[in-house]
This record gives structure tokens, C-alpha cells and sequence, in this order.
């Protein structure tokens, strides 16, 4: 089968590897027909990240069910299935309160199960990972570009905003414009949120965080941006998303939450730093979140991508074959595309 590569910094090559087996009875080989790439490859991408060279990539897997092992019974082949971007098993202490980012049998995609950006994957704990698609739009390619999202970015979101405790009437800000900010956007919208502040740096995302349901946005760099986020607020908000993980975005959300407020963060912390913590601590402010358990939110917010409330498929800005999959990375990395959609085959 062809899958995309790591080769080093800048470098994805698309090869020919081993198709993957069933190993484990709870294991299920799932035909890859979408996947996408993710702002969190860029860390590796650009060298800022270990990654070993001729390891698999991706992690955003949605596909068709070719085979299962005995003990799987939540999905059968032929079955349209996506899968968040961590294993888990569903049934540990961690996956049943919900935390299934810290399954005690977790994996990842880019191990020895062939990679989400690829023809195919071996899925570890079926059972608890996929997520199945009912039959009435297992064909629906607008409805299936709806989901993919679900697999990380719109479920990464969601987790922001759960966890910045955004409710109905609230005011929230949304720090970074990328797909996970975007979608949170869209995910402080759906849970109530009266006031969105979107910021960022990048005028076509900004204008998309205002189509998603953002009421202001900021554009303006450092402390002119966070200056201008707390004078929208008043002060600043009780609700903010962090959705980046550099150091500025953190810095930036810990001086624009309000003494007492709530600052969600998803983004993967890549700092020199701390010092935003001492900002958080004489605010008083509590600072939740972590990798986003997106399995545990993806029926929820599925129902709503199918009855049409939700629609996340914006986010995708440029749409790649698997060969066309360096390109995507370089577009990406590039700023020329928010999020790449691959479509690997029918």
C-alpha cells in the first residue's frame, strides 16, 4: 500500500509499505477514503519535534472496515467508520470518566499500524476507537466532509470550550485563527456563547471565525492585541480558548482572563517559559485541559453534524490526493491553507 512518510524536516515521502494485519483479536483494518492534515504535524514538520526518520504519519483516519478480529463487535466490515486521532479501549477507568486521551491501553496512529495518511490502518481496540457512520450517509460525501473533523480539530475545540465552561450567554475569546480555533469558534457558538472574540493574525481565517459565529475579532499583534481583546471585554473574559500551545498564545490567554475566569487549553504547550503561569496565579484563574478526548464527544456532536446544525467542513481550505499529501504539508506550513483534506480513495 502507498503511505505518507517522515524523511526529516520538510521532507514527506509517499511509499510503498506492508499493508497492515490483523494481530489482535480486538484489532479492525479499516480502508482509508479521507483523512487530513494537522496543524500538530507541522511541529514535526518543521523540526521542532522529534520524529524518527521513516516513521507513518497522520492521525485523522475515516474510512471503510475491511476485516475484524474476533472480539470485535461494534463494527463489521463494510461499515463507514471514523477514528479520533488516540486509541483507546473504552473500557479502562480513564476511558469510562471520559478521559480516553489517557487510556491505560492507548496508542497512536503513527506507530506500526500504518499511519492515518495512508491506504490503510490497523485500529487496536476497535471496540472502543471507531466511531461508526450510520448507513444513510455512508455515501454522503458532504455529510462524511462534515465529519472528518470530528476525528481531532472540531472535537479539540469542543474540548476548549468545555473547559473554559462556556454556557449560554456567555462572553468568550478564542486565542489563535487556526483549524482547532476556528472550530472552537464554532463549538463556544454551540454551547451559547452571546459574545465571541476571535484573534489571530490572518484576515481570511478571521473572516471565517466571523461566518462560524465570532462577534469581534482581533487582528493586532502582542500587547496592542491583548490590549484591544480586554478593552472588548471589559476587563477581560471569563471563557477563554487557548488553541495554539506556543508561548505568546499562552501569554495571551493569561492576560486576557478575568480574576476568576476560566482559560481552556488544547493547544500542545511548546514553551522556554512559564511565566504566563504567574499571570494565571494572581488572577486567580483555573487553567484546564489537555489533549482533547475526542472519542468521548464524538456521537454528541456528530448528531448535530448530520441534522445540520453544525458544519465544520470550512475549516478545509485545500483538498489533496495521497500523492498530492507533500504539497498539502508545504501549503500548510506555508499559511496557504488552513487545514488539508486528503481524499485516498472512494
Amino acid at each position: 500500500m502507498k503511505a505518507a512518510v517522515y524523511r526529516g524536516p520538510g521532507d514527506i515521502s509517499i511509499e510503498e509499505r506492508d499493508r497492515p494485519e490483523i494481530e489482535d483479536p480486538t484489532d479492525a483494518i479499516v480502508r482509508v477514503t479521507h483523512t487530513a492534515i494537522c496543524g500538530s504535524d507541522l511541529w514535526f514538520y518543521r523540526g521542532e519535534e522529534d520524529r524518527a526518520d521513516g516513521a507513518p504519519v497522520g492521525h485523522e483516519p475515516m474510512g471503510v472496515v475491511e476485516e475484524v478480529g474476533d472480539e470485535v463487535r461494534h463494527v463489521e466490515p463494510g461499515d463507514r467508520v471514523f477514528a479520533p486521532f488516540a486509541i483507546s479501549c473504552g473500557e479502562c477507568e480513564f476511558c469510562r470518566k471520559g478521559l480516553h486521551t489517557s487510556c491505560a491501553n492507548g496508542a497512536s496512529w503513527d506507530e506500526d499500524n500504518g499511519g492515518a495518511q495512508g491506504e490503510y490502518v490497523r485500529s487496536p481496540h476497535a471496540n472502543g476507537t471507531l466511531v461508526r457512520v450510520p448507513d444513510r450517509y455512508a455515501d454522503d460525501e458532504d455529510a462524511l466532509e462534515s465529519l472528518l473533523p470530528l476525528t481531532d480539530v472540531m472535537g479539540t475545540g469542543h474540548h476548549a470550550a468545555v473547559c473554559a465552561n462556556v454556557e449560554a450567554g456567555d462572553t468568550a475569546v478564542v486565542v489563535g485563527d487556526g483549524a482547532v480555533g476556528l472550530c472552537g469558534v464554532l463549538a463556544a457558538k454551540r454551547l451559547g456563547a452571546e459574545r465571541i472574540v476571535a484573534m489571530g493574525h490572518h484576515e481570511d481565517r478571521l473572516e471565517l471565525a466571523r461566518e462560524f459565529g465570532a462577534t469581534e475579532v482581533v487582528s493586532a499583534r502582542g500587547e496592542e492585541a491583548i490590549e484591544e481583546a480586554r478593552e472588548l471585554t471589559y476587563g477581560g473574559a471569563n471563557h477563554v480558548l487557548e488553541c495554539v500551545g506556543a508561548e505568546a498564545a499562552l501569554e495571551t490567554a493569561a492576560k486576557v482572563v478575568r480574576p476568576g475566569g476560566h482559560v481552556g487549553y488544547v493547544g500542545v504547550p511548546h514553551v522556554e517559559s512559564a511565566e504566563f503561569v504567574e499571570q494565571l496565579f494572581f488572577r486567580n484563574a483555573s487553567f484546564t485541559g489537555g489533549p482533547a478526548p475526542v472519542r468521548q464527544y464524538a456521537e454528541e456532536l456528530m448528531v448535530d453534524v448530520l441534522q445540520g446544525t453544525l458544519d465544520p467542513s470550512p475549516i478545509f481550505t485545500k483538498t489533496v490526493d495521497l500523492d498530492g499529501v507533500p504539497d498539502g504539508y508545504e501549503a500548510m506550513d506555508q499559511r496557504e491553507a488552513i487545514k488539508v483534506m486528503v481524499h485516498v480513495g472512494a
